[in-house]
């Protein structure tokens, strides 16, 4: 069976930008034939995430990330429905999920690696389960819950950078679910600010290109700032946490800005914000939502009622067909979508 797939063409170098060339499209084959325990499945949508520019790298800099190698099909998250099942548990035409779906047209897959979805619990909307009902928004709702500390009725001020993007859209809905009583966003655009405060109940937003930050910061938090999900790092991060309360907390999610750096992670703060960190408190400590599978059903299942009830208001950024990943992908990591990045393949 002829398919389509995207490999890895170039790495960008450890300080290197991505761009759409560093991928290929090409043609390929898959085999007629199922194996016992194996299902076909035709790929409908595949998720673009920053951390994946980790796996651009020879070496990812993490011991839970593979590197993406050279002329190798790439893969991650992704969603597909079944054409043909050899597996006990999997019928044509359920739709599954998996981490490790290669970014390709069709593909013969382990059925025990996969998970069957109910598209009922995102009201039909298939993709959500790669960004507000998966992985991103567990990441969000587990790294409020594990390394937030927050709790309602304690009048606590959150802030989140990256707030526009898939995970910081969703962090900000979500600390005002769990309890804090106001909720600032930071992002790069005017429409970007809009957004969180029109659509998605942020209390504020600030354009970090825009103004003295800092300024900004004291003015929208006066109380101070008591939980920081952080995506971004770097100088805006450095300037969050200077604002930072007495026993506060961050929740180290991401470090977009220092990616296409070869520094370690998390990256070292600057002495005298390490300073700060000390002296007052506060937490920082990595988090990485694998630890907590244990938490994943019931999790999901409070994202979707969140999502059935309008709660949770979901954004994606959504680009037609396989042959654009690459471009996706640059455009991603140069902060050029709102909301969750996804890769149809359906039409």
């Amino acid at each position: 069976m002829i398919i389509q797939r995207v490999v890895l063409n170039s790495r960008p170098g450890k300080n290197g930008v991505p761009v759409a060339e560093n991928f290929r499209l090409e043609q390929s084959t898959i085999a007629d034939a199922v194996q016992a325990g194996q299902v076909r499945v035709k790929t409908l949508y595949l998720s673009v995430d920053p951390y994946m520019r980790c796996r651009m790298n020879e070496d990812t800099g993490s011991d839970y990330l593979q590197p993406w190698q050279l002329s190798e099909v790439a893969d991650g998250g992704g969603i597909g429905v079944v054409e043909e099942s050899q597996h006990h548990n999997l019928a044509k035409g359920d739709f599954v999920t998996s981490f490790t779906w290669p970014w390709q047209t069709a593909a013969i897959l382990d059925g025990d690696s996969l998970q069957k979805l109910v598209p009922q619990l995102v009201n039909g909307r298939l993709s959500y389960f790669l960004g507000a009902a998966g992985i991103t928004g567990l990441t969000a709702l587990l790294g409020i819950r594990e390394k937030g500390h927050v709790a309602a009725g304690a009048n606590q001020t959150m802030v989140v950078s990256g707030a526009a993007g898939a995970c910081g859209s969703l962090a900000g809905q979500i600390g005002r679910l769990e309890g804090c009583s106001r909720v600032v966003g930071i992002a790069g655009t005017d429409e970007k600010c809009s957004i969180l405060v029109q659509e998605m109940g942020f209390d504020a937003a600030i354009n970090y290109k825009k103004g003295d930050v800092a300024k900004q910061l004291r003015e929208l938090c006066p109380g101070g700032v008591d939980v920081y999900f952080d995506n971004v790092g770097g100088d805006i991060s450095d300037t969050v946490i200077s604002q930072m309360n007495q026993n506060s907390h961050i929740i180290l999610c991401g470090q977009i800005s220092q990616y296409n750096k070869d520094v370690p992670y998390p990256p070292p703060l600057p002495p005298d914000i390490e300073k700060i960190q000390k002296e007052r408190n506060i937490t920082r400590e990595r988090f990485l939502v694998l630890n907590y599978m244990d938490k994943q059903e019931a999790s999901v299942l409070q994202l979707c009622q969140w999502i059935q009830e309008g709660k949770l208001k979901v954004r994606e950024t959504v680009v037609e067909g396989l042959a654009n990943i690459g471009a996706a992908f640059q455009s991603m990591m140069n902060g050029g979508n709102i909301g969750k990045q996804i890769i149809s393949i359906s039409k």
